[in-house]
C-alpha cells in the first residue's frame, strides 16, 4: 500500500500531538491579531493566546458555527489581507448566505498536498486517467480533486458534472480508470453503463466518492454494478474542502490528516468530549491555514473517532462513517429519525432499488411520515397481492427498526429523480 508523506502519515503519536500544539499556538496567535470576530470571543472568554499551553486548551476555547461564517460574509473570518488571497470558493448558499473560504498561494499548495494523500491511500497511480464528475465552480470538491490529483501524477479529466452521455463517452474514449463523483451520481452512471449492456468498453477500477455521506449499503450497490473499488473521503468548505479525511485500499476508516487539523468528537448536548470511539459531533480546528483558519468548527456531522493504528501502516486518527448530522434528523411522534437509519434497512431488503425519498407532511396536528422507494421490476408483475405483501414486509421492517410506522409508497424503476450531485432524501412539506 503507497503512502504520500510517511513522515506524517506514520508519526509517532506523541510527535504528532507535539507538532499540533505548536501549530494550534501559532494558529490562536494569528487569529487573535488578525481576525476581530475571534478576538472578541476569546476576550468574552476570559482567554488569550498565551493560555493554550497544551492540546487539552483547546477546550478553553470558542466554538464557529456556520453562522459565524453567514454573519461576516463574505472577508470576515479572513486572517490574510486580500492583496494575498489568490483563490475563493464558497458553499452553495441554498439555505442563507453561503460560507466563503479563501486561499493564500501556501494554502492552495497545502490543499493540493492533502487531497494527493487522500487520493494515493485510496490507491491512485501515475498512470490513472481520473474523471472529475464534480462540479467546477465555487465548489470546493471539483477544484481540490482538481489539484490532488494532479500531484499525485494522474492525467486529469475535468468534465465536472453533468451531461452523463457525454460521461460514459469520455470513460470509454479516454479510458478512465478512477471516477470522482457524489455516490448518488457514481450510483446513477453505474446503472447507465449497465443499461449499455458494454461493461469490457470501460477501464474503471476505483471510485473516490465524496460530498455527501455514502453508507456501506449505498456502497456495495455501486460495486455490484460495476466492478470498481468505492472508497470514501471527507471534506467541508468551513475547514478547506476535500482533504481533511480519506479512506486508504483497507477502508476501514477515514483518516485525518491531523498534522493540519485537530479533530475532537463532543457531546451535541452538553458539548462535552465523549470517549473514544462513541458517536459524537465532529469538531475541527485547522492548525496550518493562513486565510481561513478555523477554531473548533461544529460540522453537526456524527461519528466516532479511533486512534488505533490501521494496518496500512498509518498511525492518523480514523473516522468512522458519518452516521447522521444533527441538522438532517427529524421527528415523528417523539421519535428522532436519520434519514441513513432509512436507509440501512431499505438496502438490506432484496428487490429494492437502490433509490428513494422520505416525504415529510402534516394533517390535522399529526405529522406525517411517507417513505417513497423504487423496487425491482419483477415485483411489478400483475399481481397486486404480491406487490401488497412486499409493502407490508417494507413497512414492518422500517416500523421495527425506526420504532415508527411509516406510510410506504413503492414506485416503478427510474421513477424517482436522478441527480447529478447531492441527493436529496428528505421532503419537508411541514408548515414551519
Amino acid at each position: 500500500m503507497s503512502i504520500w508523506d510517511a513522515s506524517h502519515e506514520t508519526m509517532d503519536r506523541e510527535r504528532l500531538r507535539a507538532l499540533q500544539l505548536e501549530r494550534l499556538q501559532a494558529t490562536v496567535a494569528r487569529l487573535y491579531e488578525r481576525v476581530p470576530h475571534y478576538r472578541e470571543r476569546l476576550a468574552a472568554l476570559g482567554a488569550e493566546p498565551a493560555d493554550v499551553r497544551a492540546l487539552d486548551d483547546l477546550r478553553r476555547l470558542p466554538f464557529t458555527t456556520k453562522a459565524d461564517f453567514r454573519d461576516r460574509y463574505p472577508y470576515g473570518l479572513f486572517a490574510s489581507p486580500l492583496a494575498d488571497v489568490v483563490e475563493v470558493h464558497s458553499s452553495s448558499g441554498t439555505t442563507g448566505k453561503p460560507v466563503v473560504a479563501g486561499f493564500t498561494r501556501r494554502d492552495l499548495d497545502t490543499w493540493a498536498e492533502l487531497v494527493c494523500r487522500v487520493a494515493v491511500m485510496a490507491g491512485v497511480q501515475a498512470d490513472d486517467v481520473a474523471q472529475v464528475s464534480f462540479g467546477y465552480g465555487m465548489f470546493t470538491g471539483g477544484f481540490g480533486l482538481h489539484y490532488g490529483l494532479q500531484r499525485a501524477g494522474a492525467t486529469v479529466l475535468p468534465m465536472s458534472a453533468g451531461n452523463t452521455a457525454r460521461q460514459l463517452q469520455f470513460m470509454q474514449d479516454f479510458g478512465t480508470t478512477v471516477l470522482v463523483a457524489t455516490p448518488s451520481y457514481a450510483l446513477y452512471l453505474a446503472e447507465s453503463i449497465q443499461a449499455l449492456g458494454a461493461p469490457d468498453a470501460f477501464r474503471l477500477r476505483l471510485g473516490l466518492f465524496g460530498a455527501e455521506a455514502c453508507s456501506e449499503e449505498m456502497r456495495r450497490q455501486i460495486e455490484s454494478r460495476i466492478p470498481i473499488l468505492a472508497t470514501d473521503n471527507y471534506g467541508l468548505t468551513e475547514v478547506m474542502g476535500p482533504g481533511v479525511a480519506g479512506e486508504c485500499e483497507c477502508r476501514a476508516g477515514m483518516h485525518v490528516a491531523e498534522d493540519h487539523f485537530v479533530v475532537e468528537v463532543v457531546d451535541p448536548t452538553t458539548d462535552q468530549p465523549v470517549p473514544e470511539g462513541e458517536v459524537g459531533e465532529l469538531v475541527f480546528t485547522s492548525i496550518t491555514r493562513e486565510c481561513s483558519p478555523v477554531l473548533r468548527y461544529r460540522t453537526r456531522d456524527l461519528c466516532s473517532v479511533t486512534t488505533e493504528r490501521c494496518a496500512c501502516g498509518r498511525t492518523l486518527a480514523r473516522m468512522g462513517r458519518i452516521v447522521g448530522r444533527t441538522d438532517d434528523m427529524f421527528i415523528i411522534s417523539g421519535v428522532n429519525i436519520f434519514p441513513s437509519a432509512v436507509e440501512r434497512v431499505l438496502f438490506a431488503i432484496e428487490g429494492i432499488e437502490p433509490h428513494y425519498r422520505i416525504v415529510l407532511g402534516r394533517r390535522g396536528a399529526l405529522d406525517t411520515f411517507e417513505v417513497q422507494v423504487e423496487v425491482s421490476e419483477a415485483l411489478f408483475n400483475g399481481w397486486m397481492d404480491d406487490l401488497r405483501a412486499f409493502e407490508r414486509r417494507v413497512t414492518e421492517e422500517l416500523r421495527s427498526a425506526l420504532l415508527v410506522r411509516p406510510k410506504v409508497k413503492l414506485v416503478e424503476p427510474g421513477t424517482l429523480e436522478r441527480t447529478e450531485g447531492k441527493a436529496r432524501r428528505v421532503i419537508d412539506e411541514r408548515p414551519r
